[in-house]
């Protein structure tokens, strides 16, 4: 049977994760424009492998077993990347699940969405690369009263220098090298952009 055709009827082993990442094409290499921005010689396509909705669940149940012991009341998730992944995460921790959408380039929470004062939130995305759209989730949050306790993605792609003061629980931690466009080396050589990220849809 192929890969992208597999049957998910088992227990995904946490060791299987990037295997199973790379053999559906959720690895790309080449020239990237991230959401921030900045360019990247590797992106993480995530929503290839959250297209089968056993795996997405197995995916969300492994993040799940990562943050058992947080005391939270909801997940919260940045659309559209981090909406699958954070449902399956609310699922798996038995939590409801809300998502924030941009408006007038912000992230908010809309669809009568309701985050009570004094709810504890964990933040759910597929890839964390600067944590920009967490920052704005946790901004949100604390707007309402409410406290962030963690932050759980599939992929944590940061750099060194890329540093958060909240715990961060991943099933893959990958430190990618990113450019900023005037000094991108990818650019100076003439390798085509591109911009898969949903970010730069206009």
């Amino acid at each position: 049977m192929n890969a992208d055709a597999s049957a998910f009827d088992r227990h995904l082993k946490p060791d299987e994760v990037r295997e199973r990442l790379s053999e559906l094409g959720t690895i790309l290499e080449g020239h990237f424009k991230l959401s921030s921005g900045l360019h990247s010689n590797r992106y993480f396509q995530c929503a290839k492998v959250l297209q089968y909705p056993d795996l997405a669940k197995e995916l969300g149940r492994l993040l799940a077993e990562r943050c058992n012991e947080l005391e939270i009341d909801l997940v919260l998730s940045p659309a559209v990347g981090g909406i699958l992944i954070g449902h399956e995460v609310a699922r798996a921790l038995g939590r409801r699940h809300l998502f924030c959408e941009r408006k007038e380039k912000q992230l908010q929470l809309r669809r009568d969405f309701t985050l009570r004062k004094g709810e504890a939130a964990l933040l759910v995305d597929d890839v964390l690369t600067r944590g920009t759209a967490l920052a704005e989730m946790r901004t949100v949050v604390e707007r309402h009263e409410g406290t962030v306790k963690s932050i759980a993605v599939i992929v944590d792609r940061r750099e060194e220098t890329v540093a958060l003061d909240l715990p961060v629980h991943s099933l893959l931690r990958e430190e990618v090298r990113t450019y900023d466009p005037a000094q991108c080396p990818l650019c100076k050589k003439g390798i085509p952009l591109e911009s898969p990220g949903s970010r730069h849809d206009a």
